[in-house]
């Protein structure tokens, strides 16, 4: 990985405190942090950026100078309405110091001038940054630049509910088999199918609730067409890829599940708090999510003894062209354009203290998400969380991340039209999968290969 060197970057004594002053610039700073997708849980997304500036403002201390930083952060729960407001504060010339965005948006907002490429601003080289695992700053680049840093990581996987196995004739053993079977294509999704459905004519589950997937959009769907054998870019010339067999595969299971009677046709849409109540409460024989969720339904859905209700896998492979698998969706720190160099500087070096293990541990374990980095994996707070060690064990090695490719948001668009069309029944499986390849075309052209 090649780092630039920014002319004004020098260490923080240097440039910040020494430079500064000599010069007579401001001291006191104001820098703005807005984060998305931000519930009670995941407050250290803002809170580690405050507990950074006092550190710097107690180093600045010690070392006889004067530094006020002021922190204003502002969260958003949904992510619509937070990326309008980082759009709209941008063209007004306004955008915050710090954004904390899903690393899709380094495309599209580093090609519309909305942030500073990050690698011109710190030190990967240096503790904690150079620490990182490189996977996560690979999905933190786009054209071979850093933009952000990993603020924090996660898989998305399948849950199972143990009693109900248990009420249709698994063993114990085969409920502890059943993540290798899931990695070794023994166990698919049509096997998930017949199981839900039995469990469901046991009435061990809730009639209809056999499966319950997340209950609106999100990357976890193209887990299930990377379960038929679906690629979302070419690896040969890292252009877009629509895969219509997989494609049509992923669409067949859910229209399959729905005429089985484990999901309805009406399910997107849904409620997230019912679906969490749901899931918590156990009414449901297999559903998917996140590695965070763990938190939610543990300390706010009353979800009690996880480990002796749940069992936990990859995605499993849809066909022998699939594979078991999950989705990382890292969110990232990037830096806002428009500031002055002085901020921005303060601004690159509240993240990095941010990223140090002992800090975002604490974001980790309270909100459920995982490590960024080898050292934070050691921390006891972290250490001494028996699900976030079995899910970095079971679930890092094999994630991957949808594309940075600035036009993935208009293939994303068009995939998920198709899932609700396929899904619902408002078009035939084969329709829905020629809508998208029509639309696919029609909007990127030669920027998406279509097979």
């Amino acid at each position: 990985m090649t780092i630039l060197s920014h002319t004004m970057r020098l260490t923080l004594a240097a440039a910040l405190l020494g430079t500064t002053a000599a010069a007579g610039l401001a001291e006191d700073y104001t820098i703005t942090v807005w984060s998305g997708g931000t519930g009670d849980s995941a407050n250290y997304r803002i809170d580690n950026i405050k507990l950074a500036a006092e550190q710097m403002m107690r180093e600045a201390e010690i070392r006889g100078d004067e530094l006020s930083i002021t922190i204003e952060g502002q969260s958003w729960s949904g992510w619509d309405e937070f990326k309008q407001a980082v759009t709209l504060a941008a063209e007004s010339g306004d955008a915050p110091d710090i954004i904390v965005s899903g690393h899709e948006d380094l495309g599209p907002w580093s090609q519309a001038g909305i942030l500073r490429p990050v690698e011109d601003w710190v030190y990967f080289d240096q503790w904690p940054l150079n620490d990182i695992y490189p996977n996560l700053i690979d999905v933190a680049t786009y054209n071979g630049v850093v933009w952000g840093i990993p603020q924090d990581a996660e898989a998305r996987v399948m849950f199972w509910n143990k009693d109900a196995f248990r009420a249709i004739g698994w063993s114990d053993a085969d409920i502890d088999a059943l993540p290798q079977r899931v990695i070794d294509g023994d166990y698919t999704l049509y096997n998930m199918l017949d199981d839900v459905y039995a469990m469901q004519e046991v009435e061990a589950v809730a009639p209809g609730q056999g499966f319950m997937p997340r209950p609106s959009n999100g990357p976890d769907y193209w887990q299930f067409y990377q379960s038929f054998g679906g690629e979302m870019t070419d690896a040969e010339t890292g252009k877009l890829l629509l895969d219509t067999e997989a494609l049509t595969g992923f669409y067949q299971f859910f229209a399959d599940a729905v005429a089985k009677g484990v999901v309805s046709e009406s399910y997107l849409g849904g409620n997230w708090d019912d679906w969490h109540r749901a899931v918590a409460g156990l009414t449901s024989g297999a559903w998917h999510g996140g590695s965070w969720h763990y938190a939610q339904w543990t300390r706010s859905f009353e979800m009690e003894n996880f480990f002796d209700n749940v069992q936990f896998t990859l995605i499993p492979a849809g066909d022998e062209n699939g594979r078991a698998n999950s989705i990382t969706h890292p969110l990232v720190y990037l830096m806002g354009a428009g500031n002055t160099e002085d901020e921005a500087q303060i601004a690159a070096d509240l993240i990095s203290i941010a990223s140090e293990p002992r800090l975002n541990a604490m974001h980790a374990v309270k909100s459920g998400h995982l490590a960024i980095s080898e050292a934070e994996v050691s921390v006891p707070l972290y250490a001494e969380d028996r699900w976030l060690t079995e899910a970095s064990e079971g679930f890092l090695p094999y994630v991957n991340a949808i594309p940075n490719d600035a036009d993935f948001g208009t293939y994303w668009t068009a995939m998920y039209k198709g899932l609700e069309n396929a899904w619902t029944g408002t078009m035939s499986v084969e329709d829905a999968v020629e809508t998208v390849k029509a639309d696919v075309t029609s909007a990127l052209g030669d920027k998406i290969i279509v097979k």
